[in-house]
């Protein structure tokens, strides 16, 4: 095989111009203008109206090149490209190769006879995705599936139509690699790695698949090197092809001391090497190499006491899934550097997250995000790319997404990470609770049946053929039973709005008990220096113009407001007000989360909405679009450890917890006291904690009648420590009356900063109560160890 990239520097140009501009590949239409100054960039203010002319417009782009001559002794040499978004029309030297109708796939056109010695030239053109859904929304209209109608009938990312946290920016281009391939003999149509797991040993099979031109003596090597640099390999005989030019044969490695992959938290991430190659002879023909760890995993569904369990299960042990929901991380896929993809991951991990749900909005992730998610130990839960919508039921419209689905399944079958496919998002819920379901209309019940089609036939066939070691799932949330119920607390996974889109308070998520949360979430502002990069100085307030339209979930600044209004006293300046936003998130979130941890017998997992940002936006992210952890992410660092300390309680009594997401048994001690504001001690005491693995311990109760009179409740807290020996591990504040209502006066906080090696060591004291404490540093955007975190008087905090 002879690969040779075309990506670098074109040209593009709007269809009907003259000139023709320098364009980057991978790329698109609005980054390439952006380059060139000949748009302002939408992030900004409201330049995203400005620009919306872009999708509204055919543009082309092209390529002159000589071919390598390598490809000259090839015996096919093909036209690939990995990602063209999304209505294209392929030419080589004026030789018309194909169009493309979907951004989720990959093309390629056989080019053998098109290459020409010397200068070729590609040209892509690329039809306005705009125009193309309005045409067909005139011709059948369709619901949902962003905020422009008509989205569903493109195979395009949703949420490029605008979503309530993204903008209406729909990309257009060569949004990933193109190439020539050329291959002589034969090349490897598919590989499918499998894991066998039994008596301590793992079989790790490849399934390989070849196409063959020649009639030659093919052999097939599988080479395994584990983490320690021992390496296992098997070589054998390719069948003679079927009358297609196929063959296929099964590889097998037995593995006698596996080193076993892990979720995050539950034990280490190593991770093999496979290599497939193809030979003729001695003659390699085709490769592929992938990055494997073993593990097994299972979505236990099983009757109980509450209904049925949704609990996934690695090697063996029922994991609580902690983390966020993932969607795009840039409204223009190809800025997403692999370092901010790095980060993105590296940070999930960091809050002790073991799991991310790909929500089914967006597009399916690049490789790379599943190295680092396997590198990480982070599962994902990974959704098929339909949100919100009615979607088309043609013949022609399932068999694409048929190819879709076969070709990302077997792109990302082989990771250890990935844990589930799950066909949608919210549509089951569409057809059952939003008044989708119309029984007297008949197209609308075609419609229907070919939701039934796609999501309980196609896709689940799809998953049995290419990936059949993964559970599927039909949509998030859903029962499991079609069109029953999706919102279950009996069985499957659940979605939980109230809070947000319904005014109910924080409180009301200890209310909920689903067997699994996969959605939940409250906004906030980004951080302040966030929003001086879209709003200027007049517009840094928040019923602004400008603050408005980077707001997408309609009166989402009411609802902070509200809320707000709730908790806490009225902030007397906009920054203020958006380190309180974003404080008021995180205490939303935690309560949510520190009750579902306490129930871990009965929920399996939550994961909030939404871990990122694909722009500069108020939103439900704790990681803003810049890489910026908000006080959420900080606080997740927290309610995702693995000993959690958490209080429950109300005016009445409080009790005091310990959850273990450990795999043995822990010890320690729980010291707690009753104190005034100003750290003088009224009552005081500590037990024994003896936290069984993978449990909740109540380890004590604290009888408010007897220990506190009422009257003193608004200037007094509840201090709980976990100790282990003479290291205290974490420590949480409980109040009796809401923040707005505590006696709270300046904490004379006291900082001194030293440097201790790389490392800037930050050492806090006050006098008083200082809840929230926020770090930062001018011109720099650090992580700290804590952030947004209580201090206690006379505390001291590193």
């Amino acid at each position: 095989m002879f690969s040779q990239s075309l990506n670098g520097q074109w040209s593009f140009r709007k269809v009907g111009g003259e000139t023709w501009l320098p364009a980057t590949v991978p790329g698109g239409v609005h980054t390439d203008l952006l380059a060139l100054g000949r748009i302002p960039d939408p992030f900004v203010a409201d330049h995203e109206k400005r620009v919306q002319w872009v999708a509204e417009s055919d543009w082309e782009y092209r390529l002159s090149f000589n071919a390598a001559p390598a490809l000259a002794g090839e015996k096919k040499v093909y036209l690939v490209c990995d990602g063209l978004d999304t209505l294209a029309e392929v030419t080589l030297n004026g030789h018309h190769l194909g169009k493309t109708d979907n951004m989720f796939r990959g093309w390629r056109w056989e080019i053998t006879d098109r290459l020409q010695d010397g200068e070729n030239q590609v040209q892509i053109l690329f039809h306005a995705p705009l125009t193309h859904i309005r045409l067909e929304q005139a011709e059948e209209a369709l619901q949902g599936g962003g905020d422009l109608p008509g989205g569903p009938h493109l195979r395009k990312a949703p949420c490029q139509w605008g979503w309530d946290w993204g903008p209406q920016l729909p990309p257009i281009g060569i949004w990933k690699e193109i190439r020539l391939e050329g291959y002589s003999t034969a090349k490897l149509e598919a590989v499918h790695l499998r894991q066998r797991h039994a008596d301590g040993r793992v079989t790790l099979s490849a399934g390989v698949a070849a196409r063959q031109w020649e009639d030659a003596g093919l052999q097939v090597r599988l080479t395994v090197s584990s983490p320690d640099g021992e390496s296992l390999h098997i070589q054998e005989s390719l069948p003679r092809q079927d009358e297609q030019g196929c063959s296929g044969r099964d590889l097998q490695v037995i593995i006698e001391r596996p080193h076993t992959w892990w979720p995050n938290g539950y034990g280490a991430q190593p991770l093999y090497q496979v290599e497939v190659a193809l030979f003729a002879g001695q003659h390699l023909l085709d490769r592929r190499s992938f990055q494997v760890g073993l593990r097994r995993v299972e979505l236990r569904r099983e009757p109980d006491e509450w209904g049925e369990s949704f609990t996934f299960v690695v090697n063996g042990v029922p994991i609580f899934a902690k983390g966020a929901n993932w969607i795009p991380a840039d409204a223009f896929p190809t800025r997403l550097t692999p370092e901010r993809l790095e980060t993105l991951v590296r940070s999930a991990a960091e809050a002790h997250m073991n799991m991310l749900r790909v929500w089914g909005g967006g597009y399916y992730p690049e490789d790379l995000f599943f190295d680092l998610c396997d590198r990480h130990g982070i599962l994902v839960w990974q959704d098929f790319m339909f949100a919100c919508g009615i979607y088309p039921a043609e013949a022609s419209f399932l068999e694409n997404v048929r190819l879709e689905a076969v070709e990302n399944l077997r792109r990302l079958r082989h990771h250890a990470c990935l844990a589930l496919w799950c066909g949608n998002n919210e549509m089951e819920q569409g057809w059952v609770d939003w008044g989708w379901n119309k029984p007297t209309e008949a197209a609308n019940q075609r419609l229907k049946a070919g939701y039934d089609r796609l999501f309980h036939h196609l896709l689940p066939e799809a998953v049995a053929a290419e990936d059949p070691d993964r559970p599927y799932w039909p949509s998030s949330a859903s029962s499991g039973i079609p069109f029953a119920e999706p919102n279950s607390q009996q069985r499957g996974d659940c979605h939980y709005w109230e809070v947000w889109h319904k005014r109910q308070p924080f409180s009301a998520y200890r209310k909920q008990f689903p067997r699994f949360m996969s959605e939940f979430g409250f906004q906030s502002l980004p951080p302040f220096k966030t929003i001086q990069a879209f709003a200027n100085a007049e517009d840094q307030n928040m019923t602004s113009y400008v603050m408005e339209h980077h707001q997408r979930s309609g009166n989402g600044n009411t609802l902070i407001i509200s809320q707000m209004a709730d908790h806490f006293r009225m902030p007397g300046d906009f920054p203020s007000l958006v380190y309180l936003s974003m404080v008021l998130q995180a205490e939303g979130i935690r309560h949510g989360v520190e009750h579902w941890r306490r129930n871990r017998k009965r929920v399996s997992g939550t994961l909030y909405w939404q871990l990122n940002d694909c722009w500069p936006v108020v939103s439900w992210s704790s990681i803003d679009y810049y890489g910026r952890w908000k006080a959420l992410h900080y606080a997740a660092r927290r309610f995702y450890a693995p000993l959690l300390l958490s209080v429950e309680g109300d005016a009445q009594r409080m009790s005091v917890h310990v959850t273990s997401d450990l795999v043995t048994s822990w010890e320690g001690t729980l010291r707690w006291r009753l104190e005034s504001l100003s750290g003088e001690q009224r009552q005081a005491g500590e037990a024994a904690v003896h936290a069984a693995a993978l449990e909740d311990q109540e380890v004590c109760c604290l009888d408010l009648n007897l220990l506190l009179p009422e009257e003193g409740r608004g200037e007094t807290i509840l201090v709980c420590e976990l100790w282990q020996g003479e290291k205290r591990l974490s420590w949480c504040i409980s109040p009796f009356v809401p923040d707005k209502h505590l006696a709270l006066g300046d904490p004379g906080l006291a900082c001194s900063v030293s440097l201790q090696g790389s490392t800037l060591a930050f050492e806090l004291s006050a006098r008083t109560l200082a809840r929230f404490v926020e770090l930062s540093l001018e011109g720099a955007d650090p992580v700290f160890s804590d952030n947004y975190f209580d201090l206690p008087a006379g505390f001291c905090a590193h």
